[in-house]
């Protein structure tokens, strides 16, 4: 059995190792650096970096890397020894402080966006003090930001430190106006649930779609998917859960707070959540649990698919991102409390939010666009494209109350009442959760459920924490002038609330007048990546990254080509998948097929048998035009790939959304009629009933 308290964090250069191997001196600066952020004194990275290479190598380490997060999506490392040479050709196990502050990747073939020119080589990476350093697979890793030569971020994480920064500094004016002086930061933490799908590798190894696109392409669903929902919370099958100890192992010994797993809701589907924690470590984490989870699946046989929507017809994975503030002395400043109606601070943090989420809905939606979350997003299991926020009745009803100089009534907590006199009584939360909701406050925290499975959540949290600074920024400087402060935050209070509340719906999210009435509330509605990003360069989505100083106008542009770019990319590979497959895999089987069924009904005919009516006449011709009809879009497919001719990145996003979507999802069509016509015998791939109920 797994003793947890000594498997945690085993392979983590984490606060307890740094005390027993730090002097007290370098200890406690290192500490108050981090507590403070404030910059680390240089001279402290000589003994971190001994203490770190005399850690790591009692732990098996022979190399460290570099551990960053480029933005072509997936983490990148440099591996290098720590072995250098020392005098008469022998060698020194050696890591130097630039060794631990610096690195240098080749900087020109990760995506700049236009940047730099590709010849342009060099680029740096920097320790990110904040986030613990671990040992995987032998490898020392060092959690760092990327640069380019010149300066610009070209990561995920900088702009996330940069946001994580901006907003500390907009939320320490304010709780200054309420005369708090013990805090001295504020971080944002988050929590993230990460859904998932196992499938057998034998039948993964089989789906080129799977291999290359991360998704099914084609496939017909079976007669039972996920309507009978008796996959969710159920048992979990032995395999998978040998597969979750093991992963759960893993993740423990990296540092990683696996909390909850479960079943989900389409078969082998399942979930893992992590414990909050301060926002850029928990990206890390996020990240690094997705690597390990690959791994782990593989250990056992098994394919670990993180796409937003691998199968169609089930629910697709997404990532809830569960996001608050916290200070310093251990405040969640989005506590309502036992009386959220007399608590002024938590109610101005609340309105905070909601300002930074209606004026910068674009954004919001922006944060999590991608081609594969736009096959989730709308559907019965993901939230719309519409950005809302959701409040619950108490919460909406105390706004109200404020909007309309009226009393609340506070009802206190209810007692929820089953009607078993076995079962104990307990008070019942004030409010339902709403799981259509893009944007939902659930008790001292908003869960935004909008990100895909597959994405970072450093963009989404990076965005989140930009517009809620600007927010905050405009609250303090509206407020620190005023000399009657009670009335005066009870008056933005109102007015923020009159200005924004078209953007708190607590309804269904599904239901189709929803779609209506955001429209007459004017709500936006950006139902692809391109229409989107479209958006990206507004200017007052410029001036907000650019007043917040979390990304200059050269780093959003950039961000905005690369984004364009990795969309059309995804989509033109996923395109000429489906043709190589048709070709090489779908059309000789459906051949084979059709010539054995022209071979019977000419039988029939040589019997002088009347064969018009016949299976074999009848399935031959249906199978005969779907072929033929089959064989023309792939053509036409064919033809749109090499007659692209766009003036922009957002004019070729555009095209692959308008023309070469409709063209694959009619070769999905006719290709998986075919499946459910064609002997099981002749097709060529794993069927959706081998890759969802194939893990035994």
């Amino acid at each position: 059995m797994t003793d947890i308290m000594k498997t945690f964090g085993k392979r983590v250069f984490n606060d307890k190792v740094m005390k027993e191997r730090l002097s007290g001196s370098t200890y406690e600066a290192f500490r108050k650096s981090i507590k403070e952020g404030t910059s680390l004194d240089p001279k402290l990275a000589k003994e971190i970096a001994e203490a770190m290479k005399e850690w790591a190598i009692e732990n098996g380490a022979t190399h460290f890397t570099h551990w960053f997060h480029p933005l072509s999506g997936a983490t990148a490392e440099k591996h290098e020894s720590f072995v250098s040479t020392a005098k008469g050709g022998q060698i020194k196990l050696e890591f130097l402080p630039g060794n631990l502050v610096k690195g240098e990747a080749d900087a020109s073939s990760f995506p700049s966006g236009g940047l730099r020119d590709t010849f342009e080589a060099r680029g740096y990476t920097a320790w990110d003090p904040t986030s613990y350093a671990f040992i995987k697979d032998g490898i020392l890793c060092i959690p760092t930001v990327f640069c380019s030569y010149s300066g610009e971020a070209l990561d995920h994480k900088t702009p996330l430190l940069r946001s994580m920064d901006a907003l500390n500094i907009q939320a320490m004016r304010i709780l200054r106006l309420f005369g708090n002086e013990d805090v001295h930061h504020v971080k944002t933490t988050v929590g993230a649930e990460q859904e998932y799908f196992l499938v057998d590798k034998k039948y993964y190894d089989e789906r080129e779609d799977l291999m290359l696109a991360g998704r099914t392409l084609f496939g017909a669903m079976t007669p039972k998917g996920q309507e009978m929902h008796d996959h969710y919370y159920g048992s979990i099958k032995i395999r998978v859960s040998e597969f979750m100890k093991d992963l759960n192992e893993e993740l423990w010994a990296l540092g990683i707070q696996a909390k909850t797993e479960h079943n989900e809701v389409a078969p082998s589907q399942h979930e893992l959540a992590n414990n909050y924690l301060t926002t850029n470590v928990s990206v890390d984490q996020n990240n690094l649990t997705m690597e390990v989870m690959k791994k782990t699946a593989k250990k056992h046989g098994m394919e670990c698919l993180l796409h937003e929507k691998p199968y169609a017809g089930v629910n697709g994975s997404g990532k809830h991102n569960n996001w608050s503030l916290k200070t310093d002395t251990g405040v969640n400043l989005l506590e309502p409390g036992d009386t959220p109606f007399e608590n002024a601070q938590f109610l101005l943090f609340l309105c905070a939010v909601i300002k930074a989420v209606d004026e910068y809905q674009d954004l919001i939606r922006i944060s999590i666009a991608s081609a594969g979350n736009d096959h989730r997003l709308g559907a019965s299991e993901a939230p719309p494209a519409i950005v809302s926020i959701f409040l619950g009745d108490e919460l909406t009803a105390i706004l109200e109350s404020i909007e309309n100089d009226t009393e609340y009534v506070d009802k206190g907590k209810q007692p929820f009442i089953i009607s078993v006199n076995t079962i104990p009584s307990f008070p019942k939360d004030n409010t339902d959760r709403n799981r259509t909701s893009p944007f939902a406050f659930t008790g001292n925290k908003f869960e935004f459920r909008m990100p895909g499975s597959s994405a970072s959540i450093a963009t989404p949290n990076t965005i989140l924490n930009t517009v809620v600074a600007q927010a905050l920024k405009e609250f303090a400087d509206e407020l620190e002038p005023r000399k009657d402060l009670s009335n005066s935050i009870h008056a933005l209070i109102k007015k923020t609330i009159k200005e924004h509340k078209r953007i708190i719906f607590n309804g269904n999210g599904y239901d189709a007048e929803w779609i209506n009435e955001a429209a007459r509330r004017g709500l936006h509605n950006y139902a692809s990546t391109p229409a989107a990003l479209a958006h990206y360069l507004d200017e007052k989505n410029v001036r907000v990254f650019t007043e917040q100083n979390v990304l200059t106008e050269a780093e959003l542009g950039s961000r905005y080509e690369i984004y364009l770019e990795k969309y059309t990319k995804t989509i033109r590979i996923e395109a000429m998948t489906m043709l190589d497959m048709l070709k090489k895999d779908y059309l000789p089987a459906v051949m084979r097929f059709e010539d054995r069924l022209a071979r019977a009904v000419q039988r029939d005919k040589e019997l002088g048998l009347n064969p018009a009516d016949s299976y074999e006449n009848r399935t031959w011709k249906k199978v005969k035009g779907l072929v033929n009809r089959l064989y023309e879009e792939t053509l036409d497919t064919e033809t749109k790939l090499q007659n692209i001719n766009s003036s922009s990145a957002l004019s070729a996003a555009y095209y692959y959304h308008d023309e070469i979507l409709p063209c694959m999802a009619k070769m999905r069509a006719d290709t998986d009629a075919l499946e459910l016509i064609c002997d099981r015998t002749l097709w060529p791939m794993p069927t959706y009933r081998e890759l969802l109920f194939g893990v035994d």
